[in-house]
């Protein structure tokens, strides 16, 4: 059962007026105050004007008791900022969900000269009868004559989520494998001489997961924005595990990315780090390979013919990067690692094919997060300005939009002739500026690239040209980058100050966090970034973008609508964007 809770912008729920009756402009002086409150337990589900609408599910009561709040935290939370009493089945249902996280509990029994094994417990022998009246998970599980129950290694992620699906969160306090030792030791200083250190958040984010090397941690999610150093957290992890790492990220890019930075920030030699792409299938104590790697097969019938990476060593820590994209099938085969610590990086843990409960039972819980806006008021992260342009839809294009279907008007809409204009026109208005352009559609990019004469990066572009392109914004000689969905993660562009979306997709959240994430690295001249979403107005466009802006909205952003026609009167009036 789902509930929603509205956040309280005035005493009464409604938009608020001014002293003459008009409607405000202003936030609620409280506003700020409600949001960080709620984002701990429920998640923000639309945001039209002035009223915000969370949601509150299993998952995000358990992830909040992860993170140690209970159910009289959570209700103090709800009656302090609701504008009438909240009923007393929502209170309900949020102390049954605190209550059942761990309730059931996974713990290990060490056996002379067998290994060990798994049984399954709670304290309320109500519950453990109940749920083994379910035939999924009766044939998870053996009972012996003293009625222990028990569950094989093998199957250990199998039953959770099996529980999870009924409501039934396990604490998992079966203990890892050590894998091989390996020694990782932090840098004070990176291989070209610069001061570096571990981030307060990041330590404790690091702190959070590994919990002393106990049963209660060595598995969960870790969520920081974008720029903020999920990599370090990753890092700093392994120094405390000390041992052999499976890395798994999202493109080659990325995987050269990663191994570069453990180069530069551990003491790690050369010969320790490899990659496992289809450039160079090198497995090291430390080995980075790709999602699309591991689910490569020749046919949909085939076998997954790579993941035996997941067994060819004797892996300590496996680290999910952008966990929120985890494929189906590595969710499977993550369902038999559970013997192995397992950490999840993410920006956000909204996935669009609401898996968040696969995560929560097979990764871990959230073990850590942190507000954008908190790091970014300590300087972690650079500020951010967030503005909608509105296009009108060119009039060649009127009617193919209004003959074509939901999902053909949104293409239509979204591919607009109209924004190269306006792409233009924002160009014109950062002179000096490292200019991202990230859309969904091959052709609008290609097209846009010939019409401003700017490089393009689609999935097509070898890993070499990448790579140049990527080297070459960094050192000014290209200003301006089109790239297409492969922009959306683990990109490395720390001067990058303005962002230009011309199409998304659909209503992703989750890619709106990537795409304004790619320019909140602090710029070393202290400039703030700026975000733009081009739409078209009263389009399927228009409706999608709203959606994708709950994000924004979540982690205290706000943006501006402007008319495309006001862009021309800003630039010549001297007043700039």
């Amino acid at each position: 059962m789902l509930h929603t809770v509205r956040a309280v912008v005035d005493e009464c729920g409604g938009q608020r007026k001014d002293a003459d009756g008009k409607p405000a402009t202003e936030e609620h002086p409280r506003y700020a105050e409600a949001r960080d409150a709620l984002a701990r337990f429920a998640e923000l589900e639309k945001s039209p004007n002035y009223l915000h609408t969370y949601r509150i599910t299993p998952v995000s009561i358990w992830n909040a008791a992860a993170l140690g709040l209970d159910a009289s935290d959570i209700e103090a939370t709800l009656d302090e900022y609701a504008c009438i009493p909240v009923p007393e089945s929502v209170k309900q249902d949020v102390r049954q969900w605190v209550a059942r996280y761990g309730v059931l509990r996974i713990e290990r029994e060490e056996q002379e000269g067998a290994g060990p094994r798994f049984e399954l417990v709670s304290d309320d022998s109500d519950v453990l009868k109940d749920i083994l009246g379910y035939r999924d998970i009766a044939r998870l599980v053996e009972q012996d004559e003293e009625g222990r129950t028990w569950i094989t290694g093998l199957n250990r992620g199998s039953i959770k989520q099996a529980l999870i699906k009924i409501g039934f969160p396990v604490d998992d306090r079966g203990g890892y494998l050590q894998g091989d030792s390996l020694e990782i030791t932090m840098r004070t200083e990176t291989r070209a001489g610069g001061v570096f250190a571990v981030r307060p958040y990041q330590e404790e984010a690091a702190s959070a997961f590994f919990v002393g090397g106990s049963v209660m941690g060595g598995n969960g999610v870790v969520a920081l924005p974008c720029g903020a150093g999920k990599t370090v957290v990753a890092m700093r992890v392994m120094s405390l595990v000390q041992t052999k790492t499976l890395i798994l990220t999202t493109n080659t890019v990325a995987v050269r990315q990663w191994r570069q930075e453990l180069l530069d920030k551990t003491k790690l030699n050369e010969d320790q780090v490899g990659e496992y792409t289809g450039d160079n299938k090198s497995v090291k104590p430390i080995t980075i390979t790709t999602y699309q790697m591991l689910t490569w097969r020749r046919s949909k019938t085939a076998q997954f013919e790579h993941f035996g990476l997941f067994s060819q060593e004797n892996w300590g820590l496996v680290v999910y990067d952008e966990v929120h994209l985890l494929p189906a099938p590595v969710f499977r085969v993550t369902a038999d690692l559970q013997a192995r610590r397992r950490l999840g990086l993410t920006a956000t843990l909204v996935r669009e094919d609401g898996k968040e409960d696969e995560v929560f039972c097979l990764i871990g819980p959230k073990r850590y997060d942190v507000p954008w806006k908190v790091l970014e008021g300590q300087g972690f992260i650079a500020p951010a300005t967030c503005v909608e342009v509105r296009v009108p839809l060119a009039s060649e294009m009127k009617d193919a939009y209004l003959g074509a279907d939901a999902r053909g008007k949104f293409r239509v809409a979204s591919e607009n002739p109209s924004k190269v204009e306006v792409v233009r026109q924002l160009i014109s208005g950062h002179p000096g500026g490292r200019i991202l352009i990230i859309g969904q559609y091959i052709d609008q990019l290609e097209s846009l690239a010939a019409a401003i004469s700017s490089p393009l990066i689609t999935g097509k572009t070898p890993n070499e040209e990448r790579g140049r392109l990527y080297g070459a914004f960094r050192d000014g000689s290209e200003p301006i980058l089109i790239v297409s969905k492969v922009g959306n993660f683990a990109i490395d562009l720390p001067d990058a100050s303005v962002a230009i979306q011309i199409s998304g997709t659909f209503g992703s959240r989750q890619e709106e966090a990537q795409r304004l994430g790619r320019i909140l690295r602090p710029k070393s001249d202290g400039a703030e970034a700026v975000f733009y979403s081009v739409v078209t107005t009263g389009s399927r466009d228009q409706e999608f973008a709203e959606k994708r802006q709950l994000f924004l909205t979540e982690q205290g952003y706000s943006y501006e609508i402007i008319e495309s026609h006001m862009l021309q009167e800003l630039t010549t009036s001297g007043e700039g964007l």
